[in-house]
């Protein structure tokens, strides 16, 4: 008799819940599969601990499927949002083999580490846009409301024989500029301040559109992986994620023609995704990865050589891990590297752009003081 579909899954879970979150829940039940207790008595244990909301009821689900007679793996499948194909499939495998607990316990390495790798990232993009929005903020407050006042003083002032005094021509800019944001033009009487706001938000769409179609997504992937700054970086961080993810799906147990697949649909640049393919392509044909890879352009020769070095000594998944390892210590360096530059490149360029708007309020006044004497 097939085992009954459960009601608390609701048809799979439709949101999804963040890394730690998951990482955290990995790690916990890992630990309870490795105390002995039995694979339905641990979720009724993560279930019970969980805060009410989507993810709780997305292990009353999995409870609830895995109480009926699915497996594990199975229920999991059925919350495509919160586990993927290669949480499910390392899953299966660990099941498979007898090993759940160990594969568990991998499983949480792996995103533990994957999400320290993000969040490098995300510290070092952190800096920089905070200062640049700051900077920005700081810039239109001087240009809505200090600016225009000097416009009304200059108005006002005259040479000592009564002629109005002609401003020079960087100072008028800057003054047009200024009556722009704060009342528009004559032909548009909208203030520029709001005008700036929705010409940026319509930008962002339409860039998210673009990025959206085979063609925009692409140009964007390349031109991460190219940029002369942040492209080293990209691609050290694209590297390390991929090896690390197929490191581990074979380390489990994973066939290495289905890795290769879970990777393919968990990495986000379209050209790393191609250059799977081709190596997928390559192994189903009883070639080697390491030829394809190197083709990529994407994979420097030191990790085309590591590659192959495991696959002939049959220890690719623990020379992956190690790459991966290196990639990350780089990444860190790089990062450091790049805040260490970053820094005071944006203070010079905000200081310029200050130095320049104070130069041009001032400089009618050197003329009307040159013009006393």
């Amino acid at each position: 008799m097939p085992p009954k579909a459960s009601s608390g899954g609701g048809g799979g879970s439709k949101t999804r819940v963040s890394d730690k979150v998951l990482t955290d829940f990995t790690s916990n039940l890992a630990i309870l599969q490795d105390a002995g207790l039995p694979i339905v008595r641990s979720l009724k244990i993560l279930e019970g601990q969980t805060k009410v909301g989507p993810f709780k009821k997305t292990i009353t689900g999995v409870y609830e499927d895995v109480e009926s007679g699915n497996s594990l793996s199975e229920a999991m499948a059925k919350h495509p949002r919160v586990f993927d194909s290669l949480y499910t499939n390392m899953v299966k495998a660990g099941e498979a083999g007898g090993i759940l607990d160990t594969i568990l316990q991998r499983l949480s390495e792996f995103k533990e580490k994957s999400q320290r790798l993000k969040r490098k990232v995300q510290g070092a993009m952190f800096y920089p846009v905070v200062v640049t929005i700051v900077a920005t903020g700081l810039l239109g407050f001087i240009m809505v409301f200090v600016v225009p006042k000097f416009k009304q003083v200059y108005a006002t002032l005259t040479t000592p024989d009564g002629r109005k005094i002609e401003l020079p021509e960087i100072t008028t800019l800057l003054l047009n500029a200024a009556e722009w944001l704060t009342k528009g033009t004559e032909s548009i009487r909208i203030p520029g301040i709001l005008i700036v706001p929705v010409v940026v938000i319509l930008i962002g769409i339409v860039l998210k559109m673009v990025g959206r179609t085979p063609g925009g997504r692409s140009f964007y992937d390349n031109l991460a992986l190219r940029s002369p700054i942040l492209g080293p970086v990209v691609r050290m961080t694209i590297v390390a994620r991929f090896t690390r993810t197929l490191g581990t799906l074979l380390n489990s147990g994973v066939p290495i023609l289905e890795a290769l697949s879970i990777c393919k649909g968990s990495m986000g640049n379209v050209h790393l995704q191609t250059a799977l393919q081709k190596v997928h392509d390559a192994i189903k044909e009883g070639e080697t990865m390491a030829e394809p890879l190197g083709k990529s352009g994407i994979f420097d020769d030191m990790v085309v050589n590591m590659i192959d070095v495991g696959e002939e000594t049959g220890e690719l998944d623990k020379m992956l891990i190690r790459i991966a390892d290196n990639y990350d210590e780089q990444v860190d360096v790089k990062l450091n590297a790049l805040i260490s530059i970053l820094e005071p490149a944006l203070i010079v360029v905000m200081g310029g752009v200050v130095a320049v708007i104070v130069f041009a309020i001032f400089l009618p006044m050197l003329k009307i003081v040159e013009s006393i004497g």
